[in-house]
């Protein structure tokens, strides 16, 4: 790749960047050459206070290198995996929008089976000819342990052609950094190193037309001690006074009070307003500053507001610089209460427009625009990872109480969120609340549409503790819930509307006569109701609960037609998981009877899978029906590795455990590792996922 291919072309930067021309960019041959030797590892450290220049440190080096360029600024946000992987992706876009759209399908690679999968993408599409480099800038700002997993992975990942420069304002305590330099695999640049030389420093009061006296330079390098902010503000206040004189009480000036007098006091009353306002918000595109300031004229004069805010071209958004974000955070006390609140909602607006679900559910909440929150919770899928049903949660408890009394779908949701994370007999006590308080109320759309809500959540509670209670009258709640959801009007649709598989579709915990059959009749009579009230969910449940009787009972002829019955009607109501699992017993199926012709056929569906973005577990359920498989092969090196080596799934829903268990003891066996199953088997005998199922008690058994 040639240096003087367009900079666009080449370099990203997800942040606050200078112009390439900008006269800040100081070119400082003792920090390239340092830079230069550094990104021949894998890994480099740029670690420093605020202040030092890191980030233009880092970046006028990488604006003259000829390598392609990923720059993530990062922030405490990005402590939210989800919102985290919109930013990696959206910064990789620009390297390689393919790569980009293949890792969004994949999704964060939580587990190290997704982490095995994500590293084959980038194995396939980079160029062994071209250098790569990613930098995370801010990199203090991270503590989520699967986001600090992921990116020490990342970069202990053997790519001889891809570096990583962390900059941060201390050491990143959280990463393995030492097996790095013990292998000598790491560079570090320090404070150090960072600080300018009087050399260096005169030569940029050169670019800025400053003149100062040998002695002068002197004194104020000693002052400044070689820190570039400080150096920029006496620069600052040169031009504005040449000449003056600066002792060392200089630096013990607050720095907020400089930026008052030199930058914030020249601004017009709009524009300070502007600022303040931007402040209260992250990194958004152009369009939405607009909309914000609502006056393009605006726009024009944020260039002339010094280094604390630059454009990003490729991004086409401007960014604060942090230390004045923390200044003009100070000023927020200016806005009124109404003022804030019209921030914060049209940026849940501009997020929730662009996909950006978590950004916009945080920015709603700041806002207190729960209907709005709300809306955008139930597009996502009915059962979410662990770590974000966990943050809704606290969403919902920090909401005031008047939200409960004027929008009860709040209670709603919250009931769900808490059945999402197991606490099923907490969440049916609310669900029985508000159909207690509402059932009493005068019809209407809204009353109803609480009831239709209650009632569903009463029915899946129901579902999901039938093998310990072996209560199967579930389905007298689908009814009412179907009935309600007449009268309101409502018509769900997303990820809320795709039924969740758990360990087995017949769910009965006892072994007496006839209690197959009891759980399928009930599956039955529930089904049109869900059908009918969720567009679509849960068809093809009973046909797969049949399959699995029959399937435990011998009756293979039978097992094989409801298997199909369950596929094609899955198939005609994008019922994903239900589809997987059917296919997953015509594979067992098939084995059980000599049919090898057929195994291939069923991986060309299952294979089809993976490229329906819809279905959000496909890659998890893919592992474990191919893991099964391999298993009863021998080719244990092709199962997933996260389903054989280490913990189980970390952050698998409480729904969906229990196949993955199979897959391991199966794995274990195939290996001769018989202590490692017969753990396995002990581990999991009482768990929710098998033991509590006839089913799978019969399975660890035979395991055993």
């Amino acid at each position: 790749m040639s240096e003087n291919e367009p900079l666009k072309e080449r370099f990203f930067y997800n942040g606050a960047l200078p112009a390439a021309d900008n006269r800040l960019l100081l070119n400082r041959p003792r920090l390239h050459q340092l830079l230069d030797q550094a990104v021949r590892n894998p890994l480099v450290t740029v670690i420093a206070g605020a202040g030092y220049g890191k980030t233009l440190a880092v970046y006028s080096y990488l604006c003259n290198a000829p390598f392609k360029t990923a720059w993530l600024h990062l922030s405490e946000r990005d402590n939210n995996r989800w919102r985290f992987w919109e930013n990696f992706v959206r910064a990789v876009a620009f390297i390689n929008p393919e790569t980009a759209a293949k890792m969004a399908d994949n999704g964060f690679p939580e587990t190290k089976g997704q982490f095995d999968r994500y590293l084959l993408i980038p194995q396939r599409d980079m160029k062994p000819d071209i250098k790569y480099v990613f930098v995370f800038d801010d990199f203090h700002l991270i503590s989520d342990g699967l986001v600090l997993n992921f990116l020490e992975r990342s970069m202990n990942a053997s790519f001889r052609n891809v570096s990583s420069v962390i900059i941060s304002r201390k050491e990143p305590a959280a990463m393995r950094t030492v097996s790095f330099l013990s292998k000598g695999l790491l560079a570090r640049i320090s404070e150090d190193e960072l600080r300018f030389t009087q050399e260096e420093m005169i030569e940029y009061f050169r670019q800025e037309d400053i003149t100062l006296p040998e002695e002068a330079a002197r004194g104020l390098y000693r002052d400044t001690e070689g820190w570039a902010f400080a150096i920029y503000l006496a620069g600052l206040a040169l031009k504005r006074g040449p000449g003056k004189d600066y002792g060392r009480s200089f630096l013990k000036l607050n720095i907020f009070n400089r930026i008052e007098q030199e930058i914030f006091s020249g601004l017009s009353e709009d524009m300070q307003k502007f600022f303040i306002k931007f402040s209260m918000v992250e990194q958004l595109p152009l369009k939405f500053l607009t909309r914000l300031s609502e006056n393009y004229h605006l726009i024009d004069e944020i260039e002339k507001s010094g280094p604390f805010i630059r454009y990003d071209p490729y991004m086409n958004a401007y960014r604060l610089h942090h230390l004045f974000q923390e200044y003009l955070a100070g000023k927020q006390d200016r806005l009124t209460e109404e003022e804030k609140r019209s921030v914060y909602l049209r940026a849940g607006d501009w997020c929730a427009e662009n996909g950006q679900k978590m950004d916009a559910i945080g920015y709603y909440e700041k806002a207190g625009a729960y209907e709005k929150l709300i809306e955008v919770v139930y597009t996502l899928p009915q059962a979410l990872p662990e770590h974000v049903t966990r943050f809704l949660l606290d969403i919902m408890d920090r909401a005031p109480e008047e939200l409960y009394r004027e929008r009860p779908r709040a209670s709603g949701l919250h009931t769900r969120l808490l059945c999402i994370l197991g606490k099923l007999d907490e969440a049916a006590e609310e669900a029985r609340m508000l159909i207690e308080k509402f059932e009493a109320l005068p019809v209407s759309a809204h009353n109803s549409w609480v009831l239709y809500g209650s009632y569903l959540n009463l029915g899946f509670i129901g579902m999901l503790n039938s093998p310990i209670t072996h209560d199967y009258g579930f389905s007298r709640h689908f009814e009412k819930a179907c009935h309600h959801c007449r009268l309101s009007g409502v018509d769900l649709q997303g990820g809320v509307i795709i039924a969740n598989m758990v360990a087995y579709a017949c769910r009965m915990g006892l072994a007496r006569p006839g209690e197959p059959e009891r759980y399928i009749q009930a599956m039955a009579d529930a089904e049109p109701h869900i059908i009918a009230s969720m567009n679509g969910c849960c068809c093809g449940m009973t046909d797969m609960a049949r399959t699995e009787a029959a399937y435990f009972t011998g009756d293979l002829d039978n097992a094989i037609k409801f298997a199909y019955q369950a596929l094609y009607k899955a198939q005609k109501r994008n019922q994903y998981e239900i589809e997987t699992y059917s296919l997953f017993y015509l594979l067992r199926l098939a084995i059980a009877r000599g049919k090898y012709g057929k195994i291939h056929e069923f991986f060309k569906l299952l294979d089809a899978q993976l490229e329906v973005t819809d279905y959000i577990n496909r890659f998890l359920f893919y592992d474990i029906v191919s893991g099964w498989f391999y298993a009863h092969t021998g080719e244990t090196g092709r199962i997933a590795p996260w389903l054989l080596d280490g913990p189980v799934e970390p952050e698998l829903n409480f729904f969906m455990q229990g196949p993955e268990t199979l897959v391991r003891i199966k794995g274990y066996i195939a290996e001769k590792r018989y202590a490692d199953a017969l753990a396995a088997i002990e581990n999991r005998k009482n768990s929710y996922g098998l033991g509590a199922f006839l089913f799978g008690r019969l399975e660890i058994k035979v395991l055993e």
